[in-house]
């Protein structure tokens, strides 16, 4: 049973990165409120960036903030021609409109796959590049030598910035597909070959209730009752060979992610 190590992925993506150009324009990031969650990671990206000499700068506002006052901001902010790409950490409160926000991203300076523009190029196949997640499961498949023809996969939580993204991009890839949400049936999931989990919630996926030998490839961040910081799979009485492979929380996807982030930077300004 392999211990996907996402630091390690993450080291190897960037070196990668760092023979490149660094991109001359700079990354926006935007905060909206206050969310010990999306602080840490926005730093983590702040961090990853700085590494790569990328000028990542934060743009921090109020949760009181209106939905048109945001989007008129990232707007203002994606028009300057130094600007070569934007974020918007999420989630953010949920009184905003999330959707008519992102959609003033340009899809050239998308860099999450947010946006209508730059989804509707993803979901046509179209697209520049990948949603972080996608491109996340997809260099993790890579590596274990995985190969989704003819295999089952599963989705746990079709959530808006994991599960809905690769579910699309795993519904042309597997043989077939089953996507879950609260209240369905996880029988199903003794039959997955591949589960890739975001329903964060601690602990939800007891390894009896997995095929044997199957990949999960978990990106939840919640605590448990310890305040310890877990994934949706327990791996608390995991028997070694339950699963051919998994990821751990902390250190499994989420230095992937951010790494694929900064590649989908470097690919938008390739040309500049």
């Amino acid at each position: 049973m392999t211990i996907i190590d996402g630091k390690r992925i993450a080291e190897e993506l960037l070196l990668e990165l760092k023979e490149k150009q660094t991109p001359r324009r700079f990354l926006a990031g935007f905060l909206i409120g206050k969310d010990s969650a999306s602080e840490s990671f926005q730093k983590l990206k702040e961090e990853t960036a700085r590494q790569l000499g990328v000028d990542y700068r934060i743009y921090r506002f109020p949760k009181t903030e209106s939905s048109d006052s945001l989007r008129e901001k990232v707007g203002e902010i994606a028009a300057h021609t130094t600007c070569g790409g934007i974020l918007v950490q999420l989630p953010i409160p949920e009184h905003l409109n999330k959707q008519y926000i992102l959609n003033a991203i340009p899809r050239e300076k998308d860099v999450d796959v947010l946006g209508e523009r730059a989804m509707g190029a993803f979901y046509a196949e179209r697209g520049t590049v990948l949603p972080p997640a996608v491109a996340t499961v997809e260099e993790i498949l890579k590596r274990m030598k995985f190969e989704l023809t003819g295999k089952i996969a599963a989705v746990v939580g079709p959530g808006f910035l994991i599960g809905r993204p690769i579910a699309t991009w795993l519904m042309g890839r597997a043989k077939e597909l089953f996507v879950l949400r609260r209240g369905s049936d996880y029988e199903v999931l003794k039959h997955a070959d591949l589960v890739v989990s975001g329903a964060g919630k601690a602990g939800l996926l007891k390894p009896e209730m997995l095929k044997r030998g199957a990949g999960v490839v978990d990106f939840s961040y919640s605590q448990n009752e310890n305040q310890k910081l877990v994934g949706d799979l327990d791996i608390s009485h995991l028997e070694d060979g339950a699963l051919s492979f998994y990821t751990p929380t902390p250190g499994g996807t989420g230095p992937v992610l951010v790494a694929k982030l900064l590649e989908n930077f470097y690919r938008l300004n390739s040309a500049h």
